[in-house]
């Protein structure tokens, strides 16, 4: 059984939207999860941004907006190292070293988070940590991180389809519950 999931696959089929499921159901049977997720801020039909949130604590920031002039960029996108820091980071930290948290969730390890340095060290810390670990990994891109953590036996890579989106939050959720329950091996 893995100790953690890695979810992929392409833009808009899901993969934030599973990852959410899975926490939900994994808070149901009681267990505490902590870390961070990112999502989409759009003005209209127009996308202006994306947002990082604690998911222990529910604080909010900034993580990359269209109007946002920093010398940090992906796209069109002015990244926001300072908000990914202090409120992403700060909470994977403390999902790590807290003992009430039972399940780390991460969402994303993409091109934007990976232009801090601290993010960085963060992943590598918690993929050799002792918790279990539910993310969302960026479909298309190319790191020498992403490429290690992919490459994790203890990590089970799941692609998202729309033939399998809607099974796959209880199927990830199911063994993780049985992991945290002390069932996993």
């Amino acid at each position: 059984m893995a100790s953690g999931y890695l979810i992929t696959g392409p833009p808009g089929v899901g993969k934030t939207t599973v990852l959410l499921k899975v926490i939900q159901a994994v808070k149901a049977e009681g267990f505490r999860v902590g870390g961070m997720v990112c999502r989409e801020v759009r003005v209209g039909r127009v996308r202006v941004g994306f947002k990082v949130e604690d998911l222990a604590t529910g604080r909010q920031g900034w993580l990359a907006h269209r109007d946002f002039k920093t010398s940090v960029r992906v796209g069109r996108y002015g990244v926001n190292l300072r908000d990914l820091e202090s409120i992403g980071v700060e909470a994977l930290k403390r999902a790590l070293k807290d003992p009430g948290i039972h399940l780390i969730a991460l969402d994303e390890i993409g091109p934007m988070e990976l232009k801090s340095r601290l993010f960085r060290d963060m992943v590598l810390e918690i993929v050799g940590g002792p918790k279990p670990l539910v993310a969302v990994v960026h479909y298309r891109a190319r790191d020498a991180l992403i490429d290690r953590v992919k490459s994790l036996r203890t990590l089970k890579v799941v692609r998202v389809s729309i033939m399998n989106r809607d099974r796959l939050p209880v199927e990830i959720a199911g063994e993780l519950v049985k992991l945290l329950k002390g069932g996993g091996g």
